[in-house]
């Protein structure tokens, strides 16, 4: 909704969310699959927290850090899924403007939460690997319980600023989003005012909450993956890179898509690409991970079986 103000400006009051495309039947497919993506990524990343609660033999660091990661995804999967699904069902897309700048602080804290803490993550592995015989004393549970707070803390520090001055932006029209979630650049592209230092602080931002803990994360696996060279047991070093390549996949995807979207140079014709690389990063990650860096665990089959 566009409302008409004095002076002859306009005002948007609503914006119009386009996703990936209309029609009933597309609805309908589309519909059903991100429920379908929904309703597996919430189970699965519940299931963890509940395991790691109710099992003892999972209270450790790894475990603490995972559980972190599985409610970050259930939040992050929760702020964008629900009001996709309620436009493909209804066929309602439109979103109030508030409501859209809430769905994007929301999104960019968790998202920025979501590198730090897979850099932490990444550093715990490190330690149990490369340093096993200092772990316990280095990861006590002062430190997991600061890097897991400094994780959350610093993420929604990150995009409070970045969400201020896009919402300081003025909006005169169109209203219509190429995009399935309320994200800063379709967001910048729609505004009438000047928005190019925005968009260059957004880059920055994005590039300072994901490029140092993509670094250190692709360092940790590595050494990881120098150690378990090392390892003079063909299957152990089967078994062991096996797992370690699973996570650094996932990682990387996540990194990859990040800064395609956020820090690498934009133009017009990026959008519906980019459009498709974010599903990487919002939808795919959140669904994955619980089989990832959980289910796939030794520690957690045995706990499985002991319920």
């Amino acid at each position: 909704m566009i409302k008409q103000e004095w002076k002859n400006k306009t005002v948007v009051t609503e914006f119009i969310l386009l996703g990936f495309g209309n029609g009933p039947e597309l609805d309908s497919f589309l519909f059903l699959m991100f429920l379908s993506i929904y309703v597996v990524t919430i189970t699965g990343n519940i299931f963890i927290i509940v395991l790691m609660v109710a099992n003892r033999h999972l209270h450790t660091p790894m475990y603490f850090f995972l559980g972190n990661l599985a409610c970050l995804e259930i939040c992050y999967s929760s702020n964008i899924l629900p009001r996709m699904l309620l436009g493909y069902l209804g066929g309602d897309r439109s979103i109030s403007v508030n409501r859209c700048f809430t769905q994007y602080y929301f999104f960019g804290c968790l998202a920025a939460a979501e590198c730090y803490l897979l850099a932490v993550m990444s550093y715990d592995r490190y330690l149990a690997v490369c340093k096993p015989l200092h772990y316990l004393s280095c990861m006590n549970s002062k430190l997991c319980l600061q890097l897991g707070a400094a994780s959350w803390i610093s993420g929604f520090l990150s995009n409070s600023v970045l969400t201020f001055l896009i919402s300081n932006l003025d909006f005169c029209g169109p209203n219509e989003i190429e995009h399935f979630f309320c994200d800063s650049f379709p967001m910048i592209k729609l505004s009438c005012s000047d928005a190019h230092v925005v968009g260059l602080v957004t880059s920055v931002v994005a590039g300072v909450c994901s490029l140092p803990p993509f670094l250190l994360t692709f360092s940790s696996y590595l050494y990881i993956i120098i150690m378990i060279i090392r390892i003079p047991s063909a299957t152990g070093r089967k078994k062991a890179f096996s797992t370690c390549s699973s996570h650094l996949i996932v990682v990387i995807l996540f990194y990859w898509s990040i800064l395609t979207v956020y820090v690498l140079p934009h133009h017009d014709t990026q959008t519906s690409p980019n459009k498709v690389v974010s599903v990487f990063y919002t939808i795919l990650t959140p669904l994955v991970n619980p089989l990832i860096y959980s289910l796939r665990n030794k520690e957690v089959k045995e706990a499985l079986q002991k319920q």
